[in-house]
């Protein structure tokens, strides 16, 4: 019998594993035009933090009880459609358990890119796309501009810093440790800020960037926003596609610096990536080019089997992945 993780209670701050229980699928037969997918790589995304709230937002929340969902990488084991095979390698988003019955019409078959399946649901993936969009589209940086990433560690950030060097950017990262600090660096980086020191963020990305910055992509939110609007040069452009500072302790970015936004022309805007999936072509071809010149690099934290999903999600919140997250069925 398949398993999948439900919402057992809706998470009062931090979330804890007494909120989160395994299930029990029943053994769907197949639909005509339906697939069966054996699940072998599970993404969890701060994102879906906001699903456990009972709030309105840009996707349903999670409904107590139900099998959860999130970005899947399986294999076709049943097949009542045409155009996909048993054996195909897909992407879809019937995520958070080990089996899955979905609509053919709602998996991707993978993209042939000399990259392992689990790349897909990170660099590869949703949160690569996230990275390269809200970079080159949503804050329209260009080559010679100074790039602010907050998170530069993670699945989106560490995309964000290796675009960015790509397309002729400078880049200042910030990460949490030594180590973390250390793999930004070797992924192109001109600077890094180690949050978890003693100096503040604001005071830190000053030094590193004396003359200010152009673009900051923003991934926390807290102190890092307000250090970004403390050092925004005439005109910057700010892409925001998470707060993960906020999500658990619900603390409002205290916008010290706001009133820079007026003098200094700054444009802060939020983005979801599913604004450009329809121009998925494009990133395919673009990043693909950029794998095939060596100028990518990529890392992965993965915990072993279902059980540890909680786990998994749980470390987003305290540091614990290096790139991108990730659980092996």
């Amino acid at each position: 019998m398949a398993r999948a993780w439900s919402l057992k209670a809706r998470p009062q701050g931090m979330p804890k594993h007494t909120d989160f229980a395994m299930i029990d699928l029943d053994q769907a037969t197949l639909g005509a035009g339906e697939v069966r997918i054996a699940n072998r790589w599970l993404s969890v995304d701060p994102y879906m933090r906001g699903r456990m709230n009972d709030v309105k937002s840009y996707v349903p929340p999670f409904a107590l009880g139900e099998a959860m969902q999130g970005g899947a990488v399986g294999e076709v084991i049943e097949s009542n459609d045409d155009g996909i095979k048993v054996g195909d390698m897909v992407l879809h988003m019937a995520g958070w358990r080990d089996e899955a019955v979905v609509p053919a019409a709602q998996v991707q078959k993978l993209p042939a890119l000399d990259v392992p399946p689990q790349a897909f649901l990170g660099q590869l993936g949703m949160p690569g796309m996230t990275g390269y969009f809200g970079l080159l589209q949503v804050a329209e940086a260009k080559a010679g501009d100074t790039v602010f990433v907050s998170a530069a560690a993670g699945a989106v950030g560490s995309t964000v810093v290796q675009v960015a060097k790509a397309k002729g950017m400078t880049v200042i990262g910030s990460a949490g440790g030594a180590e973390k600090c250390a793999w930004v660096k070797s992924l192109g980086a001109d600077a890094v800020i180690d949050y978890k020191s003693d100096v503040p963020v604001v005071k830190a990305l000053g030094e590193a960037a004396p003359k200010g910055i152009d673009v900051y992509f923003d991934n926390v939110g807290g102190e890092h926003l307000d250090a970004a609007l403390a050092h925004a040069n005439m005109h910057a452009r700010f892409a925001v596609c998470g707060m993960i500072d906020v999500y658990n302790s619900g603390a409002a970015t205290q916008l010290k610096y706001l009133a820079r936004l007026i003098g200094n022309r700054i444009q802060i805007r939020g983005f979801i990536v599913s604004d450009y999936m329809n121009r998925a072509e494009e990133f395919y071809k673009d990043m693909g080019g950029m794998l095939a010149a060596g100028t990518l690099k990529r890392q992965e934290t993965v915990h072993e089997g279902l059980e540890t999903m909680p786990d998994a999600f749980l470390g987003l919140f305290s540091g614990g992945n290096t790139g991108k997250m990730l659980v092996k069925v």
